[in-house]
């Protein structure tokens, strides 16, 4: 029998961590099987992009995995049974009722990840707009085309996807009147040389700040701030945060409050040592004990960690000790403009910075680097020598 290796989710870390497990481990020891609801492999952090009329690349998850030995189960997770060693899916497109079929796995890898989190705001889930899916952004996309020259757009949130949404929009629309609105001070976790940066970047677009502003309430033509003002809105895009799918809290799995699965630096759980998690999914120690955030930057490398843990499980290799760190943050403002912020390990920034031009080449190289990647699982395939020969010695070493 071979062992059984399930991940659920193919965005950037489960489908990273299922062709790293291709090229660490042979086919005649291990089935991996990947469940994803989409056909395609979604380049989340290309969403602003597709929301302003941009066309994608489309990477087919069979294409992609075709020759690897990886079997793509295109199904929503619908229950995942830690103690049984069980997942449950159901038809991708189906009803979501719990009811389907029954996966059995001896490991698992969980990479479900995070999704537009629209709080306890009234009216965001009514009114508001999501870039955190493909779903969302085609909507957006949709409803950005219909408007008419002048109509206001509110994008509502401060970090990375509110900045690259709000100048994205702007460039490709210089006739509508965009907002960006965050609750405290715009780039305030930049250097002060990235915040000049943004904030000339901004004006230039015409994009309007309003800056130490909380959104209390969202309707179909405007917001409605704390202080008790209201900001026009014929379109209001929601970036505030992220939320990690359900489904971890309503098992046995150690979670964090975030309802993020608590691991260890191999990225196992410390509750369930055959389930593994990664990305967002993870709640992920980093230098100076702070929470790796969630981030392609977190994801990827939490995926290589995951797979070479559990191939060295395996294999009885050296278990990985990469340090997860990070160096710098991406962020595209349009297409003609970037900001590479230079960090410290722990994601502090540092005095340098990139910008222009440059940033914005920086920023595509990565963006293509990432799915590069993930569309080629097989480059660096080991040889049969590098593997185990039995799945039986490979279950023996598991126990």
């Amino acid at each position: 029998m071979r062992h059984r290796i399930i991940v659920l989710g193919a965005g950037y870390a489960g489908a990273v961590a299922a062709g790293r497990l291709a090229r660490r481990l042979h086919r005649d020891d291990v089935a991996v099987t990947v469940v994803n609801a989409e056909p395609d492999f979604v380049e989340r952090v290309r969403m602003h992009q597709l929301a302003t009329g941009q066309d994608l690349k489309p990477r087919p998850l069979r294409e992609m995995f075709a020759g690897t030995g990886v079997e793509v189960r295109l199904a929503k997770v619908t229950g995942v049974d830690v103690d049984a060693k069980t997942v449950t899916v159901a038809a991708a497109g189906g009803n979501g009722g719990t009811g389907g079929d029954v996966l059995g796995y001896d490991t698992l890898v969980y990479a479900l990840g995070s999704g537009w989190n629209p709080g306890d705001v009234p009216g965001v889930a009514e009114h508001a707009a999501e870039i955190a899916s493909r779903s969302g952004a085609l909507r957006l996309r949709d409803r950005l085309a219909r408007l008419a020259a002048g109509q206001p757009v509110v994008v509502v949130g401060g970090g990375l996807t509110g900045l690259e949404a709000a100048t994205e929009i702007a460039e490709a629309r210089p006739d509508l009147d965009v907002a960006l609105a965050v609750r405290d001070g715009l780039g305030d976790t930049l250097s002060p040389k990235g915040r000049t940066h943004l904030r000339r970047v901004l004006d230039t677009l015409g994009v309007t700040v309003h800056e130490h502003t909380t959104v209390t309430g969202v309707a179909a033509d405007r917001v409605t701030t704390a202080d008790g003002g209201a900001i026009a809105a014929a379109v209001t895009v929601w970036t505030a945060g992220f939320a990690v799918h359900p489904i971890a809290r309503t098992t046995a799995l150690k979670v964090a409050d975030s309802g993020q699965i608590v691991v260890d630096g191999m990225m196992r759980s410390v509750s369930h040592p055959d389930v593994y998690a990664v990305g967002d999914a993870a709640w992920v120690t980093g230098p100076g004990g702070r929470p790796l955030r969630m981030s392609c930057a977190s994801g990827v490398p939490t995926a290589w960690q995951a797979a070479d843990a559990i191939a060295a499980r395996m294999t009885g290799g050296k278990p990985p000790n990469a340090p997860l760190r990070y160096y710098n943050q991406c962020i595209s403002l349009g297409r003609r403009e970037g900001l590479i912020q230079y960090v410290t390990a722990d994601d502090r920034a540092k005095p340098g910075v990139l910008t222009g031009r440059p940033a914005a080449a920086y920023k595509e190289l990565v963006c293509r680097g990432a799915a590069w990647g993930v569309a080629n699982p097989l480059l660096g395939l080991p040889t049969r020598r590098h593997v185990t020969r039995r799945a039986s010695g490979a279950a023996q070493r598991l126990a």
